[in-house]
């Protein structure tokens, strides 16, 4: 494929990226993706937003440039390129751009439309359709996953998962955006075994165990804790799973700050982190641990290292951190700056 489509672009450019975009909907469907991944195909290869609207299944979905999906059944322009879902059907599929279309633009539609098609007639339920062989299908994950489809839509892709209904499932959300479901375990209430079962997956935030038809709620609270997950790294340091639950209190704070308005205590510790690569990381374990000497050992440094390194960043934070008060400010203004690294999980 890549001798040919090298061939075709010295020949003729356009219909050598006319294969490009063939191939590249053959790959999301033979790998079962959602309307999600479609969707952003279609925005990123074209260079338009894409929208996809479909009444029947209580889809409305609108892919940004940058490749996010989100929820959107706003007004359409008329004017804006558009195709049908089905052959001879009305228009669901948009590219929010006036004028013609170019033979790219018109091959990725019709591409969507297929695509489309396919995961809609595989995760939606019919009247004397058997489920299929997908035991891991992402599709029928993101059907799960829909607070707007249907019970009967979600029962299916249940089974399209082969999903036990009177489990205890929860849905975890990676910082790539996409989304499984897994059954809930004993394990998951210690944050070794976490860490152990979803290291590979990076930055991984859990939702919490619900009856399989409660999934939606589980998703949106997952997408949360994986807000306050960390890449694990100096600019970013502390626990890279995060399940919700033990958040507690604290997942409030999610939807009540301001991105555009840090507290003083986040702009306080980012003057305190210019002064050394050191200083998230040592107010991370320092507050993660019940002693200054357990502190010390996570941090591979002699226990009056650390009380130097804290008094250092004491001057710089302008309050001390050993109060009981001070920790707490500490503990607070690491999990707001985390929260603004990392907005709205897509």
């Amino acid at each position: 494929m890549h001798h040919v489509v090298a061939k075709l672009d010295a020949l003729d450019p356009e219909a050598g990226a006319a294969i490009r975009v063939i191939a590249r909907f053959d790959e999301l469907v033979e790998g079962h993706a959602g309307l999600g991944p479609i969707l952003a195909a279609a925005a990123t290869l074209t260079g338009s937003p894409a929208r996809l609207i479909d009444e029947r299944f209580a889809v409305a979905l609108r892919a940004d440039l940058d490749g996010r999906v989100e929820r959107d059944g706003g007004p359409i322009d008329p004017r804006w390129i558009g195709a049908p879902l089905v052959p001879g059907g009305r228009p669901a599929l948009w590219l929010e751009r006036v004028g013609r279309h170019s033979l790219i633009e018109a091959m990725v539609l019709d591409r969507v439309a297929f695509a489309a098609r396919e995961v809609l007639h595989r995760t939606r339920d019919a009247a004397g359709r058997s489920a299929g062989p997908f035991s891991d299908d992402p599709a029928a994950v993101e059907v799960l996953l829909d607070s707007a489809a249907s019970e009967s839509d979600r029962l299916h892709a249940a089974r399209l998962l082969h999903l036990p209904e009177g489990a205890d499932l929860r849905a975890v959300a990676s910082a790539d955006g996409s989304g499984r479901i897994v059954a809930a375990a004993k394990g998951d209430g210690d944050a070794a075994a976490r860490t152990r079962r979803w290291e590979a997956l990076g930055r991984t935030g859990i939702g919490p165990a619900v009856p399989l038809l409660e999934l939606p709620r589980s998703w949106d609270r997952a997408r949360t804790a994986l807000r306050y997950a960390a890449e694990g790294t100096d600019e970013d340091p502390g626990p890279g799973v995060v399940l919700f639950e033990e958040l507690g209190t604290l997942a409030l704070l999610a939807d009540a700050l301001d991105p555009a308005s840090p507290p003083d205590d986040v702009r306080a510790l980012e003057k305190a982190a210019r002064s050394g690569a050191w200083v998230l990381r040592t107010l991370v374990e320092f507050t993660s641990h019940t002693s200054l000497r357990l502190a010390a050992a996570a941090l591979y440094v002699h226990h009056s290292t650390l009380k130097g390194r804290l008094t250092s960043i004491e001057h710089s934070l302008g309050f001390p951190v050993h109060e009981p008060q001070g920790r707490l400010r500490v503990q607070l203004a690491l999990a707001a700056r985390r929260l603004l690294l990392h907005p709205v999980a897509r």
